[in-house]
């Protein structure tokens, strides 16, 4: 891992928020592509908005990335582009929690603050035979203490990275080394036989299902796009004209939807392709994605929201990890990968 062993508080930051949300494989590519263009705090508060977020792009979570941009920003221009050394300095700031201050102050700083991440809750339930859930604020709170009883004050950065190393290597979720384990004799799970029912974790996400109906609509080679600055998923990313419905729609259900009409009125149109189901999934929501390309034969007149955009400039722009989908579709018409 490109970050192990990293005393730049920068690049611990960095690194910390791509793995909030992402699997260890997927972060690494991210994250030195992230460096390559953003190498500092500098780089990253002066870069534009629309470029950040192009890097990011297919990472998900995108309040992430906002937060990177704001903080980035207000460490330039109010902190003389210096990152914070006091662990209350560093949680203060946007989009950085307990775990994430934590591994800035111990790794950056050798300051003696106990990270606390899935590895860390995993070890130490199993090996203390804790059922509190890890997710209520009773767990929380008695696992944040527990952490900072054991951590070796002298060498607060050595310990913090062997004990989430030791929880991914040795004390995995599924089919953990006991056997090989060398703690399994003091280890309260093994003498119990529930390291496989340990942590506790009795939370449960509700999904919501939602229906995105993408009307790509292309006049003279140029495409009509918005950039969603609502209050919902993907904020700052960029999007063909939505018509959301409450289910599954066939073309001709959507030809003749209010909203369609209202955009289109007397403009003569041509459907150059419809896609199949794309769909993707996020915490909260489940979202099922359909894709018409049409034509038209002139501008739209009701289109405050949105704007043309040149075709080789739309590979540029930030889209969802959907549309990016829709692009990659071989089998589409619009194809810009």
């Amino acid at each position: 891992m490109p970050w192990k062993c990293e005393k730049d508080p920068y690049k611990i930051w960095i690194s910390e928020i791509i793995l909030q949300q992402t699997r260890v494989q997927q972060g690494i590519n991210y994250y030195i592509r992230f460096i390559t263009e953003f190498p500092d705090v500098k780089s990253l508060a002066t870069a534009p908005q629309k470029k950040v977020y192009k890097l990011w792009e297919g990472l998900g979570y995108y309040s992430r990335c906002k937060n990177l941009i704001e903080t980035a920003k207000f460490i330039y221009k109010n902190l003389d582009g210096k990152f914070p050394e006091k662990y209350e300095d560093i949680l203060s700031l946007k989009g950085i929690g307990n775990y994430t201050a934590s591994a800035i102050a111990s790794f950056a700083y050798n300051k003696p603050y106990a990270v606390l991440d899935g590895n860390v809750f995993r070890v130490l339930s199993r090996f203390f035979g804790i059922e509190i859930p890890i997710n209520t604020t009773e767990g929380k709170k008695m696992y944040r203490q527990l952490s900072q009883q054991l951590i070796d004050k002298q060498r607060p950065a050595e310990y913090n990275q062997a004990i989430m190393d030791f929880g991914a290597v040795i004390c995995k979720p599924l089919l953990p080394l006991c056997k090989e384990c060398p703690l399994r004799k003091k280890c309260l799970a093994y003498f119990d036989n529930k390291t496989e029912l340990l942590p506790i974790n009795n939370k449960t996400v509700k999904q919501k299902q939602r229906f995105f109906n993408y009307l790509i609509v292309e006049y003279k080679s140029k495409f009509y796009v918005n950039k969603r600055t609502q209050k919902d998923i993907w904020e700052n990313l960029y999007e063909f004209i939505l018509i959301e419905t409450k289910s599954w729609k066939k073309e001709k259900e959507i030809f003749i939807d209010a909203s369609f009409l209202a955009l289109i009125q007397d403009n003569i149109y041509m459907l150059k392709s419809e896609s199949k189901r794309i769909m993707q999934k996020l915490t909260h929501q489940h979202i099922v994605g359909h894709f018409f390309h049409i034509e038209i034969g002139k501008p739209l007149k009701k289109s405050e929201k949105y704007y043309l955009v040149p075709k080789k400039e739309i590979k540029l722009l930030p889209f969802p990890k959907i549309i990016a989908s829709y692009f990659a579709d071989k089998n589409v018409s619009l194809n810009l990968l």
